[in-house]
């Protein structure tokens, strides 16, 4: 258990951005000027918003994405980082994170227009696969531009909400504060401890589509977690329910009952990246994947009327075997 300064303040921000809210709680001293601190947060998820949504048609995302090939493009280093990182993320995963899935994400009703799957676009997208972007986007990051060489509609929605919780994180930081926990929507990260010098705890949400709820806890030093999952976004063909998560080598929606992949990390923008991959890729590939990049994750297989719980790393093996009752104690005492 860490000892905590008795001097320090505990305080609550949050603010609208990205169609969600941002929060963060921190331990500060009592001179830290609070109002600069929720502003300054407030301008850092507004600047990822800026730079890389599909939804504000003069994004710098988009600005890229209607530029024609070849053609160099000059962008903020904010973009550029996520870029990088998720073409080198690309390419350890084998193409299963994908950041140039922007055509299958809208044919398939997830874009912005929010429209239903459109035939003619899936039918088009199936016929005409395109190859891995992390092989066809050309990087000059001390030149700070990115240009294309095929076609492809860059679609940041797996990444850039990991990367504004880093951001969050650096923030608080910069004023001095070395306990804090922020989060966006379902990505979070920690910092330090509780004021009781005890580590963070972080519930795991259950993967209902009728209710949220928590499946477990976690304790966070130091680290971040991301989840995606099949129940928050998704569209019913049918009989068939479609998950909003995109799989390049199908040319549509995943479909391996990967109901929700939760990735510890000490970057937000890795854990959100990675847990984007292990959903397409599923649990036997995830598994060796995850242990090869040193990574915790908890897989949530969807089958026969119930949850599997397919644990990978230390963050999830170790608690996640304990007794249902000692969750419930986790859980009962936050």
């Amino acid at each position: 258990m860490l000892k905590m300064s008795t001097d320090l303040v505990r305080h609550a921000l949050s603010g609208a951005t990205m169609g969600t809210r941002w929060s963060a709680l921190v331990y500060a001293f009592p001179d830290t000027d609070i109002a600069a601190l929720e502003a300054a947060l407030a301008r850092a998820v507004d600047r990822v918003d800026r730079q890389m949504s599909t939804w504000k048609p003069d994004s710098d995302l988009m600005r890229l994405n209607s530029a024609a090939q070849g053609v160099w493009v000059s962008l903020p280093a904010e973009i550029m980082q996520v870029l990088q990182r998720g073409v080198t993320i690309g390419h350890a995963s084998g193409g299963a994170f994908d950041i140039g899935l922007g055509h299958l994400v809208n044919a398939w009703g997830f874009g912005p227009a929010a429209s239903a799957p459109d035939k003619d676009a899936i039918q088009m997208a199936l016929r005409e696969r395109l190859p891995p972007t992390h092989t066809v986007l050309e990087l000059d990051v001390p030149g700070s531009r990115v240009r294309k060489h095929a076609q492809s509609t860059l679609d940041l929605s797996g990444i850039a909400k990991g990367f504004a919780v880093d951001e969050m994180m650096r923030t608080v930081e910069a004023f001095g504060i070395s306990n804090a926990f922020v989060s966006l929507d379902g990505e979070l990260k920690a910092r330090g401890a509780k004021a009781d010098g005890t580590p963070w705890r972080v519930a795991v949400e259950k993967p209902d589509y009728e209710r949220r709820g928590p499946l477990g806890v976690i304790e966070l030093w130091d680290a971040a977690v991301a989840t995606s999952g099949d129940y928050r976004h998704w569209i019913d063909l049918g009989r068939k329910r479609l998950s909003h998560t995109m799989d390049r080598s199908r040319g549509g929606p995943i479909d391996n009952a990967i109901a929700s992949v939760s990735v510890v990390a000490a970057s937000c923008m890795d854990a959100d990246a990675w847990a984007t991959a292990f959903m397409v890729l599923g649990p036997v590939q995830s598994k060796a994947l995850a242990q090869a990049q040193g990574l915790s994750a908890l897989l949530i297989q969807r089958g026969n009327e119930r949850l599997v719980e397919i644990p990978v790393g230390p963050a999830f093996e170790v608690p996640w075997a304990a007794s249902a009752e000692m969750r419930r104690q986790y859980l009962s005492h936050g």
